[in-house]
């Protein structure tokens, strides 16, 4: 990979999910160059890495704007992680509660590997800012989603790469609903319908059943946030398909 050089760039960490969609079009709509990275863990609904060209693509051919912005997108795989985790996310089984009051879909260490990865990428491509979905206001209680969490990470980033790296992280404070909205600002309707139709948030890796919300099962925790989300939101926001 060779360096970018670019101070004005960014690079997003893009799963192909609901958020990190929304945080893409953030991204394009501030920065000059904006890169995407993604991570392959193992994890059970790996369709969402699937999904995450033709976002890429729709993106550009629906906003020209920001299709001269979209540069090079980075996969990485970190099966090990898979490996070594024992969670609903990498192994077929059931989703539950743990008796700590954390879903048994909390990969740990997940996203602070996510964060070092991302920085190592952006020490590479002469980048300095990131950029996360992460979110404290509408999830399932991760603690590596706090905002806590990710300014600590910012600290021990710039100190252990001796660079000064910025994490921006546009839903930190939002609820689901509000991310909708957000992407509604950012793009208007050809934007949620990109958002709605092309990303994957469901946990069973559902691309079969389609809601008024987009794909998924319905029932695990993923759908149900986005489903609550895309209801508040519709209710308030006339929306034309």
């Amino acid at each position: 990979m060779k360096q970018t050089g670019d101070s004005k760039g960014a690079l997003v960490l893009f799963s192909g999910g609901q958020d990190s969609a929304t945080c893409l079009a953030w991204a394009l709509d501030r920065f000059e160059h904006v890169e995407t990275i993604g991570f392959s863990y193992g994890q059970r609904h790996s369709v969402e890495l699937q999904v995450r060209p033709r976002v890429l693509d729709l993106l550009g051919d629906a906003f020209p704007t920001w299709r001269d912005r979209i540069g090079e997108d980075h996969l990485v795989d970190l099966s090990v992680l898979g490996q070594i985790s024992e969670t609903a996310l990498t192994r077929g089984v059931e989703i539950e509660m743990h008796s700590n009051g954390l879903p048994n879909t909390f990969v740990p260490g997940r996203n602070l590997l996510f964060l070092s990865f991302s920085a190592a990428v952006a020490f590479r491509r002469g980048i300095k800012y990131l950029v996360t979905g992460v979110c404290e206001t509408d999830y399932s209680g991760y603690p590596d989603c706090r905002d806590d969490t990710v300014k600590a990470m910012q600290i021990a980033l710039n100190l252990g790469m001796e660079k000064r790296y910025v994490i921006h992280t546009p839903l930190m404070r939002i609820d689901k609903a509000g991310t909708w909205a957000l992407a509604k600002r950012l793009g208007g309707d050809a934007l949620v319908k990109i958002v709605r139709d092309e990303t994957h948030t469901c946990y069973n890796g559902d691309r079969e059943h389609r809601h008024a919300w987009g794909f998924g099962c319905g029932t695990c925790p993923a759908c149900e946030l986005r489903a609550q989300g895309w209801n508040s939101f519709s209710a308030s926001s006339p929306f034309q398909a």
